[in-house]
């Protein structure tokens, strides 16, 4: 970096190169977010479908409930202390993931892993849009069943995806790319908000299946259990790999969020709850929803967008949604 160069937009001297920095990599002059927002960040993060699939598909893996629940919570306490690390230099100094990469890549080679999350960050976009659009779609059909024929994929569809299904994709690409657009502030109020608004619908739809199920009908054990003794430690390490890998993504970019912390501790505090605690009430809110399903549509069904289209409340499913 150079000491002094002349800033020409604000008739300003400052000492960073203009073609290694701009508003986004400088450090913050000021970092408000407190363990609430932490906290938030990671409900909204475990609390998608994604995650939903995730928890429930491992019991396909041929484990116990506990054995499950073990793996979990070994995975998403590694999640925990990985994030910690990450966290640490970007909350310490206010910059993001490619300047503190500079340290171990060099400040030109920093490019290359940032090109290569940012690529991993596309795919994941697409990923998420794609599953937020598929709940859209089922609430569309319930609001508007003549659009029925516009979901069939033979019909109209292109690359694999309705007519239907690719106008839902692209209204929560725009929405989505709406928030982004106004700024980190626009994302924690939106994420502030969401965490705890889906952990409402969680605990309503899990309330709504258990009653019409009936306590007494729900079996934890989703499948049946065809790995016992020692033959299940290197299932649970995969379970445990399951885990740690749904949570690669967050976890190599939580330094662009760590770095608003106030303190190192507020970001540890945040990520605790928002891990460990908050991720074992998910996981059996998960379990329960799912186990649920066997009861009342006489399969199991660990997507949530296919259990909430398998209601027969409109209201119920537009308030899942």
């Amino acid at each position: 970096m150079t000491d002094s160069l002349t800033n020409s937009d604000a008739g300003v001297r400052h000492p960073y190169d203009d073609r290694l920095t701009n508003e986004d990599l400088a450090p913050l002059p000021e970092q408000r977010w407190g363990s609430y927002n932490f906290f938030a960040f990671w409900m909204s993060d475990v609390h998608s479908v994604g995650g939903y699939v995730t928890a429930g598909s491992l019991f396909a893996l041929g484990l116990a409930a506990w054995q499950v629940l073990v793996a979990l919570l070994i995975g998403i306490t590694i999640v925990y202390g990985l994030c910690n690390l990450v966290a640490r230099p970007s909350q310490a100094t206010g910059t993001p993931y490619p300047v503190i990469s500079r340290v171990a890549f060099g400040v030109l080679g920093a490019n290359i892993p940032a090109i290569i999350r940012g690529l991993i960050a596309v795919a994941w976009y697409g990923i998420q849009t794609y599953l937020a659009s598929a709940s859209l779609v089922v609430v569309a059909l319930k609001l508007w069943p003549g659009l029925t024929p516009y979901a069939d994929v033979d019909a109209y569809g292109f690359a694999g995806l309705s007519a239907l299904g690719w106008a839902a994709f692209l209204a929560m690409w725009v929405a989505q790319a709406a928030v982004f657009w106004n700024g980190m502030e626009a994302i924690r109020k939106f994420i502030d908000f969401c965490g705890p608004a889906v952990y409402v619908v969680m605990f309503l739809l899990a309330g709504y299946l258990v009653l019409e199920a009936g306590w007494g009908s729900i079996d934890l054990n989703l499948v049946e259990v065809s790995i016992t003794g020692w033959a299940s430690v290197p299932v649970m390490l995969t379970a445990i790999a399951l885990v740690v890998s749904y949570f690669s993504g967050p976890m190599l970019n939580y330094g662009d969020f760590a770095r608003y912390g106030r303190t190192f501790a507020a970001v540890e505090r945040g990520n605790f709850l928002g891990l460990p605690v908050n991720f074992l009430a998910f996981a059996l809110l998960v379990v329960i929803t799912t186990a649920a399903t066997i009861p009342v549509f006489g399969e199991l069904i660990t997507d949530p967008v296919e259990t909430v289209a398998r209601l027969d409340n409109t209201y119920a499913v537009v308030s899942a949604r």
